[in-house]
């Protein structure tokens, strides 16, 4: 069986993400053979950098790879998704699936016919209290697990405005789709990603349209609010066939305490877990002794989710078979949901998907 460093690797899309990955994969000894962007500029870059070619089209990129990852702004993940696919690379893609529904689907059904597989970018479900949380669910610690409380809010955290993440047209949304995509991808996750039946949400634009947006800190430059046209935070209910149900609170800007919070809710346990300190702590009852509440608190060791992530995508590429976890599948759910909040924000009402 071929080694998971030697697959050769190539990058599409060599921006700040496109920079992460490739420097990830560097640090693991990976076969990292090239990158590809339209931009002159990024391509200079990543050459210096990595010492390896860079091209400005995708087809050369293609003909020196196993497989690739892909890191583009959004709107321009299904026409490298679909291609790569097309000649039969296996492709890690950058959440969100796509910018669009319409365009997920279509990237889901190549992938349904394509010959390698499509592996999507949800790093956090690597953590390693993730991991702990799931252990312990398929343990059957918790019981049946009903319900997730799913917060990812920044005080103030608007991506560079004037970049493509501001811009409706490339991004596809603003938080909902940027890191809200995180969050309802991790809360389904955690549910064994049921089928949801009814989404009601509302999304707001307070904050990054403003001439006096009051910021401490930004990544990328601030280019002003003209042509910031997404939203900048977002609330929503999701409802399973199930019974289960995710609570969402995702904002870039919002007047309260920062979060990256999740709550999951079971009938024997729960558990509290940070996203951004990796404080987890189990929650149980019991009468053995006397009626008590027990809270535990779990350490666990640093970990790197984009590098476990990339290498559970490559020990799948050099064994021929696709992983099991973040599926192109589970990744069009996660797109459901959010074209379902949108939804029920523009109409005022629930949208049901079954």
């Amino acid at each position: 069986m071929t080694h998971p460093n030697d697959v050769a690797v190539g990058i599409v899309g060599l921006g700040g993400i496109g920079s992460h990955h490739a420097t990830k994969l560097v640090e693991r000894d990976a076969n990292l053979v090239a990158g590809m962007d339209i931009d002159a500029d990024a391509r200079a870059r990543f050459h210096e950098e990595f010492d390896i070619p860079a091209y400005e089209d995708e087809a050369a990129l293609y003909d020196d790879c196993d497989a690739v990852l892909i890191t583009t702004p959004n709107r321009f993940h299904e026409v490298y998704a679909t291609s790569a696919l097309e000649a039969g690379l296996d492709v890690l893609l950058e959440k969100p699936l796509a910018h669009t529904l319409e365009s997920a689907e279509r990237i889901a059904e190549a992938a349904r016919d394509a010959e390698g597989f499509c592996m999507v970018g949800f790093n956090n479900r690597f953590a390693e209290p993730v991991r702990v949380v799931k252990h312990y669910q398929d343990e059957g610690r918790f019981g049946e697990t009903t319900h997730v409380e799913a917060n990812y809010v920044r005080r103030r955290g608007v991506p560079g405005r004037g970049s493509w993440f501001t811009s409706a047209d490339v991004a596809g949304g603003g938080a909902l789709i940027d890191i809200g995509v995180h969050a309802i991808d991790l809360a389904l996750y955690f549910l064994d990603h049921p089928e949801v039946v009814e989404v009601s949400g509302e999304t707001r634009s307070e904050f990054g349209g403003r001439d006096d947006y009051a910021y401490v800190h930004m990544w990328g430059d601030d280019s002003g609010p003209e042509g910031f046209d997404v939203d900048d935070s977002a609330s929503a209910f999701i409802r399973a066939a199930d019974g289960s149900t995710v609570s969402l609170e995702v904002a870039w800007a919002t007047n309260r305490p920062a979060t990256d919070e999740f709550v999951v809710r079971g009938t024997e346990a729960g558990a509290t877990l940070d996203r951004g300190s990796d404080d987890l702590t189990i929650h149980e009852a019991g009468v053995g002794g006397g009626h008590h509440l027990t809270d535990a608190t779990v350490e666990t060791r640093d970990g790197d989710g984009h590098a476990a992530e990339q290498a559970t995508f490559l020990e799948a590429v050099a064994a021929g078979e696709a992983p099991a976890i973040n599926t192109v599948e589970e990744g069009l759910r996660v797109q459901r949901v959010i074209d379902a909040i949108y939804r029920s924000s523009e109409t005022g009402a629930a949208v049901r998907l079954d």
